[in-house]
This record gives structure tokens, C-alpha cells and sequence, in this order.
């Protein structure tokens, strides 16, 4: 463990942060990487001038001390930089865009507030551009489902085993069918990753939408996988 010094006499730098990270973004994050992100947002984007404010992913990958704060090893920590960053657009601290330009696909960090909002729309309608190139496509990233929310409030923590096979999932299902699911999990009371699976399984395999009963209810589409345990416990996948 490396240790701190301590704090310098007189007067410190410093840098406010808006009541609310305390009262309720704080009490949610649980995940140390997606905390260190979001307070190094905060600082970063202090120290930046402009209407509107912005990191880009570089901002946080070139910072060499940062990284290390997250894995000594540079491969993990781009990893967990990519998984913070994901974490923290899915829980709504950030807003991300995605700006084509020819040379590169820039992924830019924007912090949800009344000013990022703004920047947001204004970009995506053309009325400002934060980089140079006036060629710029912009895109509104694809935001990220809140499957791994979801998860961890009504199933459990999230491993590492867990976050794979759920972006497996992403690949092959839409994020509804994998909240469903984990719906349907809770109501039957399996509490099971592969349990979630094996529902997700039968969806592709049946249809998601064939169902007798009244087609306006997405409860009634829910209702025929309750008491769906069987089919899951024979699944091969780990809880």
C-alpha cells in the first residue's frame, strides 16, 4: 500500500462539487473505478475553460499517474478505463458523444448537467463543435442499457465472470430482452445469472413477442416464463 504524506500547510487549491454527488450520486456508486472516474471528471473539467466542457477518453488515458491509480499493469488499466467510463454513462453521470472525423472516431465525455445537455444538443445539431475539424460527423453514442445497474440491485455484484457473459449477452439480445429477464428473475425468485440466461434463450428460441395473451400488456408477454427453473438449473453456466 503506498502511503500519503499528508496535505501541505497553508492555503490548499480547491475545487467545489455540487451537493448532490454527496447526497445521491455517491451513496450509488459502488464500483472504485467508476468513483475515481467520475472525481477525476469533476477536477479536470474545473480546470478547463469555455462555455461547454468536455474530457475525451484520451484526457483520461494519457494521464500516466491516473492510470496507475487504477491497475500498475497499462493493459488492465485501459480495461477498467473502458469499464468505469461505461459504468458511469450508465448510471447518467456522463453523456457521451461520439465525433467522426477522418483521421478518428473521438469519444467525448460531457458531465450530465444543464450545461452538458446543452453542449449535447447543440453539437448534435450542428450549432457548435468542440474540435477543429468543421468535417466532423457527429453521433449520439448508443447509450449504454443499465443492464449492469440493474443487476447489481436486484441480483447481486457484479465479478468479472459476470460483466463477460453480460456483454456476451449484449451481443446477441437487445438490452429490453436482458432487463426483462432479470424482471422475470426477481419475480420468480431465481436470483441466477444462468437463470437470466436460460430465459434469454427461450425468448430467441420461441419469439419475444408470440404470446396468447393481450398483446398491449408487456407483463402478459412476461407471465409464461414464471416457474421457468427447471430449464435453467439444467443450463451448464456458473450462478
Amino acid at each position: 500500500m503506498h502511503g500519503f504524506s499528508g496535505f501541505p500547510d497553508g492555503k490548499l487549491n480547491a475545487f467545489p462539487l455540487p451537493e448532490q454527488f454527496f447526497t445521491e450520486l455517491l451513496p450509488i456508486i459502488d464500483h472504485l473505478a467508476e468513483l475515481k472516474v467520475t472525481l477525476y471528471a469533476f477536477w479536470r473539467l474545473n480546470l478547463k475553460e469555455g462555455a461547454y466542457r468536455f474530457l475525451s477518453r484520451e484526457d483520461f488515458a494519457e494521464d500516466e499517474h491516473f492510470m496507475r491509480g487504477l491497475s500498475p499493469s497499462p493493459r488492465q488499466a485501459e480495461e477498467m478505463l473502458d469499464d468505469a467510463l461505461e459504468r458511469a454513462e450508465a448510471r447518467g453521470t456522463f453523456l457521451q458523444v461520439l465525433l467522426e472525423d477522418a483521421q478518428a472516431t473521438h469519444q467525448l465525455y460531457f458531465m450530465n448537467t444543464e450545461k452538458g445537455r446543452e453542449a449535447v444538443e447543440k453539437l448534435t445539431r450542428g450549432e457548435w463543435r468542440p474540435l477543429p475539424t468543421a468535417e466532423a460527423a457527429v453521433t449520439l453514442s448508443r447509450r449504454r442499457s443499465n443492464i449492469y445497474v440493474v443487476y447489481e440491485q436486484n441480483i447481486g455484484a457484479l465479478t468479472p465472470m459476470i460483466v463477460e457473459e453480460l456483454r456476451d449477452a449484449e451481443r446477441v439480445y437487445p438490452a429490453q430482452w436482458i432487463e426483462d429477464a432479470i424482471r422475470i428473475a426477481v419475480k420468480n425468485n431465481a436470483r441466477k445469472l444462468k437463470y437470466i440466461l436460460a430465459v434469454l434463450e427461450r425468448m430467441r428460441t420461441e419469439g419475444r413477442h408470440e404470446q396468447t395473451e393481450d398483446a398491449s400488456s408487456p407483463e402478459a408477454d412476461l407471465s409464461r416464463y414464471d416457474g421457468y427453473l427447471e430449464f435453467a438449473d439444467n443450463r451448464p453456466d456458473a450462478d
